[in-house]
């Protein structure tokens, strides 16, 4: 699934060679840094979730067995450490969903890729329970399929699917009224 260079950027990390490494961080920090600031809005412990993810490819470059790609095992690894870190913290608290919700929603994507860096997204996006703005995160922000966010968060497609549907029902209802709260002034 990776191509031949990052395949053997690993096997080279794996075998101690630093160069492999920082070559490797070069090409992935930054996917890995924007999907935690994503989370915590914290550039200090984005950084330390950043600097933590790094030595443990650096410590255990071997483990990444090719059935996903390096992005995804990389914000895995990332989404993981930062748990831990808002264990440790005693900051975070993961709410769970309710999946049972059929109807289905249409929510105009253009408008919210449009429109994804204002402050309203922004304002709608922190209001989304923990586990749908996590999946809204990664679709939008990483650019990553369902399969890899299901890989990423350990649970099925289908319930990847199903807080996807949420987040737009709730983001939908929230940009609607903030819509209306503004007049008719427009995202930008």
């Amino acid at each position: 699934m990776e191509n031949k260079s990052t395949i053997d950027l690993l096997s080279k990390i794996s075998n101690g060679n630093e160069q492999a490494m920082q070559t490797f961080f070069e090409q992935h920090a930054n996917t890995v840094y924007h999907y935690v600031i994503g989370r915590c809005n914290d550039k200090t412990v984005a950084g330390d979730i950043l600097n933590i993810v790094m030595m443990e490819v650096w410590n255990h470059a071997d483990r990444f067995e090719g059935r996903s790609k390096v992005s995804t095992w990389l914000i895995g690894i990332a989404r993981f450490k930062l748990i831990d870190f808002y264990r440790t913290e005693k900051r975070h608290e993961h709410n769970e969903l309710d999946e049972t919700h059929d109807d289905l929603i249409s929510v105009n994507e253009e408008i919210i890729e449009a429109a994804q860096h204002s402050k309203g997204v922004k304002s709608c996006i922190e209001k989304l329970a923990e586990g749908q703005r996590e999946i809204v995160q990664l679709t939008f922000y990483s650019e990553l399929a369902y399969q890899e966010i299901a890989e990423i968060i350990e649970c099925p497609v289908g319930t990847v699917k199903s807080r996807m549907h949420h987040a737009k029902e709730s983001l939908k209802r929230c940009l609607q009224s903030f819509l209306s709260s503004e007049g008719d002034h427009v995202l930008v």
